[in-house]
């Protein structure tokens, strides 16, 4: 099944009343390029994650962003009131020598300025915590890939319609490629005529068809028509065609490219430059592609 690599995913679960979400952001890329946010006391969960989002996504540029809510309210930060409580004395002792208000929101603030007054207490990070992680992020990788599945439909359906396109404008070549053998011919005989030289017609027959062979793009046709039929092939069997059909699409630029230095004629100029820009439209468009 085609996939696109552009898309959104996200995934949510709960736990010790806590609510973690993971959400997913893709965009297209060569190979996997994954950059993961995750909060610090949950690093643990990442190895696990960055696991899933590897097997599941396989490539694209993904940003992957882990958060969680609490229910009730925490902190890690606790004031050591026995420091409080020492500094508190020596400043009031302090400012009753100096004749100084030992009291307000100043006297309140230089003692939780002091040193260790304020501490930071590590909080242990449950089993259940990390795995709420785990199942966040699988929900959210299985709605990226359900979004990418979407988006690969429609530039299937897209890139399908431009390679008929490219078949139908080398259909519409035949006609002008018979009529420019009898244009070539006349045009040399006129040019001839107004030398005003004696010339060898048996031999000047030879030479016509020799230079008309050399314009003939009957081999480009067929190669361009194989190329045509095995994108039609690739997209339709395999399930992540993108590289494929990327150097299929550079097979279908060369064939393109050497009817239109064959071509010596208008109007087949014209549908040739028609081609290309349907192929340019498949390449960038097939950049897109899982």
């Amino acid at each position: 099944m085609i996939k696109s690599m552009t898309g959104f995913g996200k995934g949510e679960a709960v736990c010790n009343d806590k609510k973690f979400r993971v959400e997913l952001r893709s965009v297209n890329s060569k190979q996997l390029d994954l950059n993961i946010k995750i909060p610090g006391k949950y690093r643990a969960a990442e190895a696990e994650v960055r696991a899933i989002l590897t097997r599941e996504l396989q490539r694209g540029k993904v940003d992957c962003f882990i958060s969680f809510e609490s229910s009730v309210a925490e902190t890690s930060a606790h004031i050591n009131r026995e420091a409080f409580a020492a500094y508190a004395k020596e400043l009031k002792e302090v400012c009753a020598m100096n004749s100084v208000t030992a009291d307000g929101d100043y006297f309140l603030s230089a003692i939780l300025r002091m040193p260790d007054v304020i501490t930071s207490e590590e909080q242990e990070v449950s089993e259940d915590e990390l795995k709420a992680i785990i199942v966040a992020a699988e929900q959210a990788a299985e709605q990226l890939n359900a979004f990418r599945i979407q988006e690969g439909a429609i530039l299937i359906a897209d890139l399908l319609k431009r390679i008929d396109l490219i078949e139908q404008y080398r259909h519409e070549v035949e006609p002008y490629e018979t009529a420019r053998v009898d244009i070539i011919k006349s045009r040399i005989r006129e040019n001839i005529e107004k030398l005003a030289i004696e010339v060898d017609n048996n031999r000047l027959e030879q030479e016509m068809i020799f230079y008309i062979e050399k314009l003939d793009i009957t081999e480009e046709k067929v190669r361009l028509d194989n190329h045509c039929s095995y994108f039609r092939e690739v997209a339709a069997e395999e399930d992540a065609p993108g590289r494929k059909l990327g150097f299929i699409a550079q097979e279908l630029g060369r064939e393109i490219n050497t009817m239109g230095s064959k071509s010596n004629e208008a109007n087949m100029q014209r549908l040739v430059v028609k081609m290309k820009d349907e192929l340019e439209k498949i390449k960038e468009q097939v950049l897109n592609i899982l």
